[in-house]
């Protein structure tokens, strides 16, 4: 899918899809685990299409991995170009592609890869999935403008910090679970419990990614890139730690170019809770992920079942890794 004519641009398209650099393919994985684990009988509705049996369950299995390639798509794209804005030079441990290419290819790359997310979009002809994935790609637009636009008062608002993180990190996920449930054929409820699972799957990774900024792989603080801070961005440690010491709030007012201010914040944020609860805050986003799974109908098909035990699974590994 990400073949180009011109052999710039093909290999600045390709960059992040190379051996090596394919990232963890968290959300592929995820989707096609989806994909299995509503793999159970149609309401009678739709029931006619089951005489065809295997070729359509192979047919649909195309359709939903195809969701899996656009939303990595969607995602890599999205990767070239806040790497752009944010500046940034490396990228899953080698240089950034504007770092090695320069900003006008690293822009031109994330918009082609749109472009063929658009196309292999288009080819499932459901407009219900199409609309959800256009959504998508709206959202990470606002969560960015959000991030890059805040009022005094939206910067120290737990409400906004939620808002944001939700289109920039768990709408991707939750529409593309909720389009692999619509492509099934799946009721509304279940597309519901899909779009949940994603939703809460990823506020969690992003509280403890935020975490993780702060911590690195040790448990103390200031171990990790702290590149959050650094660039002005507060994050959950950071707003629940202002809710135990309203004090911080005046040295997040005057920002983080001076690095004493970093010091200042962190000596707060070790003072107080804010890591704490910032990991419960993902806990329990990833227990009603965990949830939205156990609620789904039931099942005895041990495929299906598996499936399922591995994305509640995924539900903790979330939250305990330190990467």
């Amino acid at each position: 899918m990400v073949v180009a004519e011109v052999p710039k641009l093909a290999s600045a398209a390709e960059y992040f899809f190379k051996f090596g650099v394919e990232g963890k393919r968290f959300r592929p994985t995820i989707l096609l685990l989806m994909a299995n684990a509503l793999n159970v009988p149609m309401p009678r509705s739709v029931s006619g299409i089951h005489d065809e049996g295997d070729s359509l369950s192979l047919e649909l299995r195309t359709r939903q991995q195809c969701i899996a390639e656009i939303t990595e798509m969607i995602h890599v794209a999205s990767l070239l170009h806040d790497d752009v804005l944010d500046d940034a030079d490396t990228r899953r441990g080698v240089g950034s592609l504007n770092f090695v290419m320069g900003n006008k290819l690293a822009v031109l790359a994330g918009d082609f890869l749109l472009s063929r997310a658009c196309v292999a979009l288009a080819s499932l002809k459901n407009t219900e999935v199409v609309s959800l994935l256009a959504t998508v790609v709206e959202h990470l637009v606002t969560g960015e403008t959000m991030q890059m636009t805040t009022s005094s008062e939206q910067r120290v608002s737990m409400e906004y910090y939620m808002q944001k993180t939700y289109y920039k990190t768990a709408s991707l996920i939750s529409n593309s679970c909720k389009a692999i449930a619509l492509l099934a054929g799946q009721t509304a409820d279940v597309a519901t419990l899909a779009f949940d699972y994603g939703k809460n799957l990823g506020l969690a990774f992003q509280l403890i990614d935020d975490v993780l900024d702060f911590t690195g792989t040790s448990a103390s603080l200031g171990k990790g890139s702290l590149s959050d801070i650094r660039h002005g961005i507060v994050t959950a440690p950071i707003l629940f730690a202002i809710e135990e010491f309203p004090q911080l709030r005046s040295v997040v007012d005057k920002g983080f170019e001076d690095p004493a201010n970093v010091e200042i914040a962190l000596d707060y944020l070790g003072k107080s809770r804010g890591i704490q609860r910032a990991r419960e805050l993902a806990s329990k986003h990833a227990n009603l992920a965990a949830a939205a799974i156990d609620s789904l109908p039931e099942s005895d098909d041990e495929d299906v079942l598996r499936s399922r035990r591995a994305l509640v699974d995924l539900t903790q590994r979330v939250i305990m890794r330190t990467k």
